[in-house]
């Protein structure tokens, strides 16, 4: 549902959206491009490098980087070292999207995964661009995390 978010946000389809190569990450990956964005494959346990090459190739071609920022294996609301390490090499603002629905599904799964519910409402979070310019890692994770538990589901 992010997705549809995004569009709204920034009026086009401009993203490409970093994506694990574990075998779930190809139905995302899927939506992302019938949804008309692009697909950076990898993530922090595997093609980690490649994807970040990738992600810095798309930004000098003017495009977004979509991030799941807790990795494929968490823990829930961590924020990997390549979202940093995108943001601040690039010196491109962060942008954070939140998804609230009125009821929903939910799976017992390390990163509590939900369904909304027919009917449902969702509520969609967008914060203010911001940038990490010059921290250091640690707290510049600890800022990230902190946007985006305001308002995380």
């Amino acid at each position: 549902m992010l997705a549809f978010a995004y569009v709204a946000y920034r009026g086009s389809k401009n993203i490409d959206s970093i994506i694990s190569e574990h075998g779930d990450g190809e139905i995302a990956s899927r939506y992302i491009r019938l949804f008309g964005g692009g697909v950076i494959r990898g993530s922090s346990t595997r093609g980690g490098i490649k994807a970040l090459k990738a992600a810095f190739n798309a930004i000098n071609q003017k495009r977004d980087i979509g991030i799941t920022p807790d990795g494929p294996r968490g823990p829930r609301y961590s924020i990997s070292n390549g979202v940093v390490q995108i943001a601040q090499r690039k010196s491109v603002p962060i942008v954070c999207l939140n998804v609230r629905p009125s009821s929903c599904w939910r799976f017992d799964s390390w990163d509590k995964f939900f369904i909304p519910k027919p009917f449902a409402t969702l509520d969609f979070y967008i914060s203010e661009p911001f940038y990490i310019d010059g921290m250091d890692e640690e707290a510049a994770k600890k800022f990230i995390q902190e946007r985006l538990l305001r308002n995380a589901f």
